[in-house]
């Protein structure tokens, strides 16, 4: 029990005190990547990116390429393309001829640089993106002066259809026998490159909304796609337009190039790709807001990279996890798991500022698919499962780890996603079924309404339009609840103001409580059971135990969703308010509970028609909602769920968002939560050490480093309440140097080596008694 901790805390307090802090600070250069040799292809590729850009750079037979993507980017079908790909080409070519070769991702200043050498002259180029402004930069610096060809690339200046498996990267996924993509606008204008794509009036947004019979309220429902404009301009420092276009072929797909070239040798290059998205009409406009973003960047370009490189230090002084850092062994697996968190955070950083949230299946680096799949001749905007598809139940494991890693302005993409869609929801809710509250399913657009695809338009003759028909999806809306309590979470551990997604979070719980009381009424004059409890039928848990009655997901997540809203600062919700939240919290029915090899354990729901999928909800009330843990009530029967469930067993799986390594960090099975973890954040067997995947979705999987970053978090440290509970799960031979962020804007960082806590570092001080360390040897339970 919680109380337990107190009869340690004054103990541990007095001993801690005498810990030494922190001896020696984070240095994220000690992860840095270096590679001697050329890539083969965009699949050995080596992210870089920042603010809301991402960049797949390599080298390759001698030229430097790099695709460039950006958060918000969707086309008419949906699909987040790539805005090009650049290729750089000096002369002399140090790269291709040189007598050394190098391409480092450099951490601590969040760029990649690559350099060559032969004989006297020497050659640097720096690929950063600015943090603060759309632009993309190469740096060139030689010993001697070069020349510098460069093009921009696109494939899409025809034309095409995108057929076959081509179409699940887009909404149409398998609903379509094909899909039109309409061409990007590229030309050379001034001394640079000009490429835009418009968005048609008509989109798949318009399809969608007549599918699911909401033309009557279609001029109310909120559409981010129609004339959506993106692109950019690329030019030179003491560059000019090469007025001839090449063509060629690059992995699978066919490529017109326009290009730039020196007008004479330097010593010094700068490149610029400058960026620009927005909703208009008219491409003028459009033209005029790319003009003012150059203008801008221009004139504050001195102070640009001073400001980029601050961010992405003050970045890496927020948190960090570094493992067995006093004994480097790349071939280690334990020492690979501190290497690839930073890896993958790195990768976050990269959508810091986002429009969108970073997407589980491959944020910002997808490359071209036939290195992911041999099958897949695509082009590179390819990835399974849709460009302007949220599947919540993957997206919510990017963001989790976000918290105790102190990155709360990064939440904010994902947050304000809700924030946005939220009126389309309501309305939906509404005009299906005449009552409040909003309804985000599974799968769902970035315009609020379920995938086209997945709802399907090949429905029974009078099946509700609310409701997906797809086996999987059905009845599946409990997931929202999740970043519900993600936002609750930022205000307990940041105290910010969280007013503006109130409305968001009630609108949340009220649909759960409106909607079921509404069904029951159809089925029969009584609204709730006999307990005075809600009937949550048809239910989903998760998507593997389908036609669910009171799913432990759907109930726990209520639980844990209101009993937050009601422990919120008084300045959240006026007494009428939370009066109705504690009502709605009455109705709630108990989670169920079942026997499995002869142990009591948490079942799945009270009952349900079929088993389906591979997740294991049963624990859901452990993670991500904390009803059970390490010195909470009733841990037993949450430890003989994961050891006895039978179900749970066969479902087991490390791979892509499977987060048994998060289960068992939480209940402090520490062998298994040590095993798993590794097995999650291990090499990927790409060039690329946190290029997971494909797993259940695509590469780079997102979600795999997300949920691995969880496990690890939770086995160094544990929140319950406003407790700090450290090495929970935590190996006695694993030496870890630490920064974590914890409740009440408390910061905790220490050093565990050879087996014990050797420095503690705890802010505000005030704080410390909080601390619990039930393996430090200090007195706490053992």
């Amino acid at each position: 029990m919680l109380s337990s901790y107190c009869r340690f805390a004054l103990i541990l307090f007095l001993i801690v005190n005498s810990l030494p802090a922190v001896a020696q600070g984070f240095l994220p250069e000690q992860y840095n990547l270096k590679w001697a040799s050329q890539s083969r292809n965009s699949g050995e590729s080596m992210p870089c990116g920042g603010g809301d850009i991402g960049l797949n750079v390599w080298v390759e037979q001698g030229d430097l390429l790099f695709y460039i993507s950006r958060s918000g980017v969707f086309d008419e079908n949906n699909v987040l393309p790539k805005l090009g790909r650049v290729r750089v080409r000096l002369s002399p070519n140090l790269f291709d001829a040189g007598e050394r070769f190098q391409q480092e991702l450099k951490l601590q200043q969040g760029y990649v640089e690559v350099s060559g050498k032969k004989g006297k002259l020497n050659v640097t180029v720096k690929v950063w993106v600015d943090v603060f402004k759309p632009v993309v930069h190469v740096d060139i610096d030689g010993s001697s002066p070069v020349s510098a060809q460069t093009w921009y690339e696109s494939w899409r200046t025809e034309p095409t259809d995108l057929k076959g498996n081509a179409r699940s990267a887009s909404s149409y996924k398998w609903a379509a026998p094909k899909v039109p993509v309409f061409p990007d606008s590229v030309r050379h204008e001034g001394n640079g490159v000009l490429f835009y794509h418009q968005n048609r009036d008509s989109t798949i947004f318009d399809l969608t909304v007549g599918q699911q019979k909401l033309e009557a309220v279609k001029s109310k429902l909120w559409n981010p796609l129609a004339n959506l404009t993106y692109g950019g301009w690329m030019a030179g420092e003491n560059m000019v337009a090469d007025p001839s276009v090449v063509t060629g072929r690059y992995a699978d797909a066919a490529f017109k190039g326009f290009g730039l070239k020196s007008k004479s040798p330097s010593r010094s290059i700068q490149l610029s790709i400058y960026l620009h998205t927005d909703q208009q009409k008219d491409v003028a406009v459009w033209k005029k807001g790319l003009l003012e973003t150059i203008a801008r960047a221009k004139t504050e370009e001195k102070m640009a990279r001073t400001k980029t490189l601050e961010w992405w230090k003050q970045y890496w002084q927020r948190s960090h996890i570094a493992l067995n850092v006093s004994k480097k062994d790349s071939a280690s697996r334990v020492w690979q798991v501190g290497r690839n968190y930073q890896l993958f955070r790195y990768m976050l950083g990269c959508n810091a500022f986002g429009t969108y949230p970073t997407k589980f299946n491959g944020g910002l680096f997808t490359y071209d698919p036939v290195w992911v799949d041999t099958s897949y001749h695509f082009t590179a905007d390819h990835r399974n499962w849709g460009g302007g598809i949220f599947t919540a139940q993957n997206q919510r494991l990017v963001y989790w780890p976000m918290l105790k890693s102190g990155d709360f302005d990064m939440m904010t993409p994902q947050f304000e996603f809700y924030q946005r869609i939220l009126s389309n929801a309501e309305m939906r809710t509404q005009h299906y079924w005449g009552h409040k509250g909003a309804s985000f399913t599974e799968q769902i657009e970035n315009f609020g309404l379920p995938n086209y695809a997945e709802y399907t338009s090949k429905r029974p003759a009078g099946y509700d339009p609310g409701l997906e028909y797809n086996k999987w999806l059905e009845y599946l809306w409990d997931t929202s609840l999740e970043f519900c309590l993600m936002i609750l979470d930022q205000q307990h551990f940041t105290g910010t103001d969280i007013s503006r997604y109130l409305l968001l979070i009630e609108s949340c719980v009220v649909f759960f409580d409106e909607h079921y009381q509404f069904l029951a009424a159809q089925r029969s004059a009584a609204k709730l059971d006999q307990n005075g409890h809600l009937v949550l039928f048809p239910g989903s848990a998760a998507e593997t135990y389908k036609m669910a009655y009171n799913s432990a997901t759907t109930v726990a997540g209520l639980q844990t969703v209101l009993g937050r809203m009601l422990a919120l600062p008084a300045q959240y919700g006026d007494e009428a308010q939370r009066k109705h939240w504690q009502e709605m919290l009455s109705r709630i029915p108990p989670l169920s509970f079942r026997e499995m090899q002869g142990h009591r354990t948490i079942a799945p729901a009270r009952a349900w028609e079929r088993i389906q999928n591979t997740e294991i909800p049963q624990l859901y009330p452990v993670f991500p909602y904390g009803i059970y843990g390490i010195g909470k009530p009733d841990l037993e029967t949450a430890i003989n769920t994961w050891k006895y469930d039978t179900e749970a067993i066969k479902n087991r799986n490390h791979t892509s968002w499977h987060q048994d390594n998060i289960f068992c960090a939480r209940l402090g099975l520490t062998e298994e939560a040590a095993a798993l973890t590794i097995k999650k954040l291990q090499d990927s067997g790409r060039r690329f050490p946190a290029f997971w995947g494909p797993g259940h979705d695509w590469v780079p999987d997102h979600n795999w480093g997300g949920s691995g970053m969880i496990g690890l978090q939770e086995m160094l440290m544990q929140t319950p309440g406003d407790f700090i509970n450290l090495l929970p799960a935590w190996p006695d031979d694993w030496d870890v140097q630490f920064k974590l962020h914890a409740p009440k804007n408390t910061v905790v960082e220490g050093e565990w080596k050879a087996g014990k806590l050797v420095s503690l570092k705890v802010t505000p001080e005030s704080r410390r008694s909080d601390v619990i360390c039930s393996k430090c040897g200090y007195g706490a339970v053992r």
